[in-house]
């Protein structure tokens, strides 16, 4: 006994009950059996024998949120009972007068909380093969095909089973695991004591699961119209709460097969759900169904070819990754340019160069331009809003400004700030993203002048360091969206390119070199996707006069003024200078004669190409200096050469040109 109850008899009165019955009244049967003393295993185990079993996991949190004190009592269940047919004997349980002598065999007792066993395997062997007469098979215009038909005294819930269609229930080695009884009259009725598990397929599917998609359904109803009205499989599931578990089985069976889960109206999102775990397809009744409506009511409203149409057009999840066709490929917009050919709408680019090459200067008039849509250098511009950020030189930047606005004229979409940030720490971007939306220069350039300025102490040469920079110059990207341009330096050998470690120009988008030799500098598109293809674009520096200082002196700063391409034909590289870098020039120009690469990085289509190394190593063959300083003579030689204009450069690749 239990608080005064009876267990045995509260379990034989829960087992009576429909564990498949509406979930209100389900719950109202739990809130019962627990005042009756019945424990979780009962309850669990009782509620396993529904269609609509919901796993464990659900009874777990249905029974602990009962209140041991609730207002449902044990009589509830009993009055539950009786109502769904039950009798018992109510004389006196008679017992037998104890004796001194012990019997000679104790008579077994029942195992504790458990109804005797089913025997599923001999009610679906005695069963008879259904035909198409069955009132259920007429009402659903289904088949008999794999059914049978139940003969005999059970009763389920009060529920006499005789002439109830069976529903089996295979696992995927083919072996039965329990059988569902629809009865002509009533509810779907699992087999007691036996867990729903396994599944039921209308139709073949054909090894090892190619051709048709496999449909995956509630109930036979639904399974039997989808293969009706597409040709295709149809898994009975039974019960949207088993949906999931058995496609991913009949998935991990066929992993060829495309499935397609079949959502009754209002079982939408949890379709929708599955389909993305197990990346598949679902359909979903039309838009005005009433609630519960299934593809076997369309199927009956509407017919099998509407049906038909539905199944043809599932939906997907969205992809990651989308395969596109050459004709879609082709149809997508091309490259949207900020400066045509040189710098785009959106992206990361840099703009480089050594010490005292100009490239603050650039960058301040590839911006202004930027800012008022004025063409750069010959090449078409689209305009935007334009915020630089100056953190080397903010002393100077007011100088610069001012004499670029006096050559050029003002620019009224830009705006500056001159104060230290770090573009790793997500406050200090997330401070310039806030004050750029606010100024509405969001979608347009952002300008950070100098790169290593905006991390302070961190290593270049580091993929750790620069991959922190680099994604914090893309989360302000994602941010403010447009173009996030930055200054940067180049390294100590110059033909190695931008200063740092090699990630960083893989990350861009388009870079701009700029160089200098004496008083003549140039800059040239070092990398632009679908771009221009590197010719250089020699400029100066004019001196602007500003007035003058507080103490009387001339104040001046620079502007940037394009100067004209030396003619066609006539050579705008210095010879060689000094002895080493005579000899370098020649050993590299003899080694080309021999090299079979051409037309590399932005050579000319024929123009013979040397890796860098390779020059580099032929150089040092051929100074006449200390063996273990060749090599450090012949970087410097041919740094030089390419700062003369005597050598290409470009992307570890050099050329005469």
């Amino acid at each position: 006994m239990h608080n005064g109850h009876d267990p045995e008899r509260a379990r034989r009165a829960l087992w009576i009950l429909d564990a498949g019955a509406e979930r209100a009244e389900w719950v109202r049967a739990a809130m019962a059996a627990k005042a009756a003393g019945l424990q979780f295993d009962d309850f669990e185990q009782w509620s396993a024998t529904a269609g609509n079993y919901a796993g464990k996991a659900d009874c777990a949190a249905v029974w602990r949120s009962i209140k041991e004190d609730g207002g449902i009592q044990a009589g509830t269940l009993f009055s539950m009972a009786k109502a769904a047919g039950w009798q018992e004997h109510n004389g006196p349980q008679h017992r037998p007068h104890q004796t001194r002598q012990k019997p000679a065999q104790a008579p077994q007792r029942p195992e504790q909380g458990k109804r005797p066993p089913f025997d599923v395997e001999s009610a679906w062997k005695a069963g008879e093969p259904a035909t198409e007469a069955h009132p259920y098979i007429i009402k659903k215009e289904g088949n008999p095909a794999g059914l049978r038909v139940y003969r005999g005294p059970e009763r389920i819930a009060g529920q006499a089973l005789d002439g109830a269609l069976m529903v089996p229930a295979y696992d995927m080695a083919g072996k039965l695991q329990t059988v569902q009884f629809i009865p002509s009259e009533g509810k779907k009725l699992n087999a007691p004591g036996r867990p729903v598990a396994g599944a039921f397929v209308v139709g073949r599917i054909t090894p090892p699961g190619e051709g048709p998609s496999i449909a995956v359904c509630e109930g036979i109803g639904q399974a039997w119209s989808c293969n009706a009205a597409a040709g295709m499989p149809a898994v009975v599931a039974f019960g949207a709460g088993r949906m999931e578990q058995v496609a991913r089985a009949f998935q991990a069976r066929y992993p060829a097969a495309r499935l397609v889960l079949i959502a009754d109206a209002g079982k939408e999102d949890h379709c929708a759900r599955i389909a993305r775990d197990i990346e598949c397809t679902w359909v979903e009744m039309p838009a005005d169904s009433p609630q519960n409506f299934d593809a076997n009511d369309m199927h009956q409203r509407d017919g099998l070819d509407a049906l038909a149409e539905l199944l043809r057009n599932p939906k997907a999840p969205p992809q990651r990754f989308r395969l596109m066709t050459a004709d879609e490929l082709a149809a997508l917009p091309p490259v949207r340019w900020r400066v045509r050919g040189v710098l785009p709408q959106e992206g990361i680019a840099a703009i480089y160069g050594p010490p005292g090459s100009g490239k603050s200067f650039l960058a301040l008039d590839v911006l202004a331009a930027i800012a008022t849509g004025r063409p750069w250098f010959g090449y078409r511009v689209q305009s935007a809003p334009v915020l630089y950020i100056a953190l080397e030189g903010e002393a100077g930047i007011a100088q610069r400004v001012q004499a670029h606005q006096t050559r050029h004229g003002g620019a009224e979409r830009m705006r500056f700030l001159a104060a230290p940030l770090d573009v790793r720490k997500p406050t200090d971007r997330a401070d310039i993203v806030r004050a750029a939306k606010a100024a509405g220069l969001a979608g347009g350039v952002l300008c950070i002048d100098t790169l290593a300025a905006s991390a302070p102490g961190m290593d270049e040469n580091t993929s750790a360091d620069m991959g922190e920079v680099i994604a914090g110059l893309k989360a302000l990207q994602t941010e403010l969206g447009g173009l996030v341009l930055a200054v940067h330096h180049s390294g100590k050998d110059q033909t190695r390119g931008m200063r740092g470690h090699s990630s960083l120009l893989g990350a861009l988008d388009a870079v701009i070199e700029v160089s200098r030799n004496d008083d003549r500098r140039e800059w040239r598109t070092a990398k632009s996707k679908d771009g221009a293809d590197g010719d250089a674009h020699p400029f100066r520096l004019d001196v602007v006069e500003l007035g003058t200082d507080s103490d009387g002196e001339p104040l001046t700063s620079c502007a940037i003024e394009p100067t004209e391409r030396p003619a066609e034909g006539i050579r705008r590289a210095a010879l060689p200078g000094g002895g080493n870098q005579r000899l370098a020039y020649d050993a590299i120009a003899a080694a080309l004669k021999d090299v079979r690469a051409y037309g590399k990085a932005s050579a000319p289509p024929g123009r013979p190409c040397i890796e860098l190394e390779a020059a580099v190593t032929a150089a040092a063959a051929a100074l006449p200096c200390e063996q273990k300083r060749r090599r450090e003579r012949a970087q410097q030689a041919v740094t030089g050469l390419v700062g003369r204009g005597n050598l290409k450069h470009q992307e570890g690749w050099l050329w005469l040109p």
